[in-house]
């Protein structure tokens, strides 16, 4: 007799291969959900950004006048008796 492998597999493998086949085909799944979350975020912040920019280009144009520092507070003074 020769020492060859049975050609069938063993019940042990074949719940292997099936578990490896669903991991895989649910990583697959992940990661296409992943990417498709990731163009959606990408989108609404362009959408944000050009929102932004709008409303910032409004403001410049309804303000011709440059924008005015803001008043600079006095510091207080520390009188100590001693």
């Amino acid at each position: 007799m020769s020492g060859k492998k049975p050609v069938e597999p063993s019940p042990e493998s074949l719940l292997r291969a099936k578990r490896q086949r669903l991991a895989q085909e649910e990583g697959a799944r992940a990661m296409a959900d992943l990417e498709k979350q990731a163009i959606e975020v990408r989108q609404n912040m362009q959408r944000l950004r050009a929102l932004r920019e709008a409303k910032e280009a409004d403001e410049v144009k309804k303000s011709d006048a440059p924008p005015q520092a803001a008043k600079r507070r006095r510091k207080r003074r520390i009188v100590r008796y001693g």
